[in-house]
């Protein structure tokens, strides 16, 4: 994905990612649900629909982020499927799974680093020292974090698949319920977000444990807002939906904080 069609992290980053977790889990199980696809039968459709959002942005040379956030979206509806089909479908213990998305999603970011991302960075700043574990400086940790290529992607694939099976874990099997784990993976996300949008840690483990918390607290939200009581999920999924965009449209990123983004 071209740089000019990535937004920059900052608290409207972070804010909208939250968001987007929340309505992609409600979309997640309407798509499963109430379309009748299931966890298996609508992935490959999930799958076209991402293709056909990289094929569309490699043509359009305008600067907007309107292809990121809806691969964004896709992304995280198909992992609440596979979450789902892990945990529900295959009746897998949910420590497994967790355990086993959580070291592949560190071998995917790390095979990413040493076979994309660390190259690209050394062509940009040969001079400098490079570690995947602490990003060069505040100026080049946005290219260095969101590379957008099929590596992102793929991890961000795993981590949202993580982050749902970990939002599950805490509401049913530690019996809290959804509003209780909300609260907690709330509250245990809220450091990640004041770190991450103070701009105080610029490094691909803090990212991407951010990216699982999300995940994981918006997975028990976005269950909370679909339940029966409460919202149901085909209302849920339009009110998250609407809520996502509308903040994207309202919110936009002043000029003075554009990067300024070479298309070469």
């Amino acid at each position: 994905m071209q740089q000019y069609h990535v937004p920059l992290l900052g608290l409207r980053y972070w804010i909208a990612l939250c968001l987007a977790s929340v309505f992609g889990a409600s979309m997640g199980d309407f798509f499963a649900h109430n379309m009748g696809l299931g966890h298996v039968a609508g992935l490959p459709f999930l799958a076209i629909a991402l293709a056909l959002v990289f094929v569309l942005e490699r043509f359009d040379r305008t600067a907007h982020e309107a292809f990121y956030w809806l691969a964004i979206v896709v992304v995280r509806t198909a992992a609440t499927n596979l979450a789902d089909f892990f945990s529900v479908d295959l009746r897998l213990a949910k420590p497994w799974v967790m355990t086993g998305l959580a070291v592949l999603l560190a071998l995917s970011v790390a095979a990413a680093w040493q076979l994309s991302w660390r190259k690209l960075s050394w062509r940009k700043l040969s001079w400098r020292k490079l570690s995947w574990r602490n990003a060069v400086d505040k100026t080049d940790a946005q290219s260095n974090l969101l590379r957008a290529d099929f590596g992102y992607w793929l991890a961000m694939l795993i981590a949202g698949t993580l982050g749902t099976v970990m939002g599950d874990f805490f509401s049913h099997d530690l019996h809290l319920g959804n509003a209780v784990a909300s609260i907690v993976l709330s509250a245990l996300l809220a450091p990640f977000l004041v770190l991450g949008v103070r701009r105080q840690f610029w490094s691909l483990p803090f990212y991407w444990t951010t990216i699982v918390m999300v995940r994981a607290a918006g997975t028990t939200v976005g269950d909370l807002l679909a339940a029966r009581n409460a919202l149901g999920l085909a209302l849920s999924t339009a009110a998250t939906g609407l809520l996502f965009i509308g903040f994207l449209i309202l919110w936009r990123t002043s000029k003075a904080d554009k990067i300024p983004v070479s298309t070469n």
